[in-house]
C-alpha cells in the first residue's frame, strides 16, 4: 500500500545563527530564553579552544552545566544511560561538536522532551537538523525518531577551520537530495507513494543555493550550513527521509556494512550521488561541476574505494530497507555501474582493485 503522507502540523528550530563568532554567544542565546540549568554533550577530543570556549560563554552568563559529557560513542544504551542519568533540574541539552556527539544530544533531548540546541563544529552532514538520529545498536547504524532542535548555532569561522574532508562529507550529502527527490518521484510513478511538493522544493531550493556558490570560503560555508538545515526540515515537513535520502544512501549504508574501512559517509553518498545521476539521467554534470568546483574528486582520489566492495554494496543496497523504492528497485543497474567505475575518467581514479 503506498504510503500516506501525515499533516503538516511540525515545529522548526526558532533560533538560527549562521554567522562568524556564534559559538561564543551560545550562553547569551541560553540566557534569553531562561535555560539556567543545561546538559552539554560535547564530541570526544574536541580540538582546544572550542570547548573551553563554550564553558566560558556559558560562565559569562551565569549558566553552569548540570552536566558535561564527552561523547565517545553513539551507541543507543549508552544515549538512553546519558538519559536516564540526567539530572532534574535540566532545561535544555546542548550537543557541541560532530556526528555522534549531536546525535546522541539529539536523542537524550527527544528522550527527555527538552529543548535541543545543535552547535555543530564542521558541517559534514544534514543532522546538524534533522529528525532522525544516526545511533547503533550492537555495532549496526540504526536511524531513530527524534526532535528538531529548537536553536542551531553555526560558527562559520569554526566550520571553516574545520578540517576540509569534513565540509566535502557535507557537499557530497547535500547532492544526494538530486537523486533523492528523483526516487521519490520513480516510487510515485511505480508504486503511487505520495509525493510532498513543497518538501521536494525546499530541498531543491537548497542544493541551487548552494551551486549558486560552490566555495569553502565564509560564504560557500554559510550557504552550505543553510542547505543542510533546510533538507532536515523539509524530511521533518513530509514525515518522511525521502526528499534527503535514497539509493545514494542505501549504497552507503551497504558499505557501512560491508566495506574493510568505511569511509566518511558524505564521501560515500556523493560518489554513490554522481553514479546513480547517470542512471537517472538527471543532473550528473552539476554535480561533477561542484566536485570540480570544492575539491570533491581530489579528496576521494587520495584515498580511493575499493571497487568489489562497491560493487557487492549495489548488490545488496535494495534489501538495506524494505518498500523503499528507488532506481535500485527498478532493474538491474550492477552492469553499468560496474562499467561506469571502469570507464567514467572522473569515477576511475576514485576506485582501486
Amino acid at each position: 500500500m503506498p504510503d500516506q503522507l501525515r499533516p503538516t502540523q511540525i515545529t522548526v528550530p526558532t533560533l538560527v545563527r549562521v554567522k562568524p563568532g556564534a559559538l561564543d554567544r551560545v550562553g547569551l542565546y541560553l540566557h534569553r530564553e531562561e535555560r539556567r540549568s543545561v546538559a552539554v554533550l560535547v564530541s570526544h577530543a574536541l580540538q582546544s579552544p572550542l570547548p573551553e570556549r563554550v564553558r566560558a560563554s556559558l560562565s559569562a552568563h551565569g549558566i553552569e552545566p548540570a552536566a558535561w559529557v564527552e561523547v565517545r560513542d553513539n551507541d543507543i544504551e549508552g544515549a538512553a544511560r546519558l538519559f536516564a542519568d540526567l539530572p532534574a533540574t535540566v532545561a535544555a541539552v546542548v550537543g557541541v561538536g560532530g556526528g555522534k556527539a549531536l546525535d546522541v544530544a539529539k536523542y537524550v533531548a527527544f528522550l527527555g522532551r527538552l529543548p535541543y540546541y545543535s552547535v555543530p563544529t564542521s558541517l559534514s552532514n544534514d543532522g546538524v537538523c534533522s529528525p532522525q538520529s544516526s545511533l547503533t545498536l550492537r555495532g549496526k547504524r540504526r536511524s531513530l525518531p527524534a526532535a528538531l532542535p529548537f536553536g542551531v548555532v553555526i560558527d562559520t569561522d569554526v566550520c571553516l577551520a574545520a578540517p576540509r574532508v569534513l565540509t566535502l562529507s557535507g557537499v557530497g550529502d547535500l547532492v544526494a537530495k538530486f537523486t533523492a527527490v528523483h526516487d521519490w518521484k520513480l516510487a510515485f510513478h511505480a508504486t503511487g507513494e505520495l509525493v510532498h511538493d513543497f518538501a521536494v522544493l525546499l530541498s531543491d531550493g537548497s542544493i541551487h543555493a548552494y551551486l549558486s556558490h560552490p566555495g569553502l570560503d565564509h560564504e560557500g560555508i554559510r550557504l552550505l550550513a543553510t542547505a543542510l538545515m533546510l533538507n532536515g526540515i523539509a524530511m521533518e515537513l513530509c514525515g518522511s527521509s525521502r526528499p534527503a535520502s535514497g539509493s545514494e544512501h542505501l549504497i552507503s549504508h551497504a558499505l557501512d556494512g560491508l566495506a574493510a574501512r568505511p569511509r566518511l559517509h558524505g564521501l560515500q553518498v556523493g560518489i554513490a550521488t554522481y553514479i546513480l545521476s547517470i542512471l537517472q539521467g538527471a543532473h550528473p554534470r552539476e554535480i561533477a561541476a561542484l566536485f570540480e568546483a570544492t575539491g570533491f574528486w581530489q579528496a576521494v582520489a587520495e584515498d580511493p574505494f575499493q571497487r568489489a566492495e562497491w560493487l557487492a554494496a549495489i548488490r545488496a543496497a535494495p534489501a538495506v530497507k524494505r518498500n523503499y523504492y528507488t532506481i535500485l528497485s527498478s532493474r538491474d543497474v550492477l552492469p553499468e555501474v560496474e562499467r561506469l567505475l571502469t570507464e567514467d575518467e572522473l569515477l576511475k581514479p576514485c576506485f582501486r582493485d
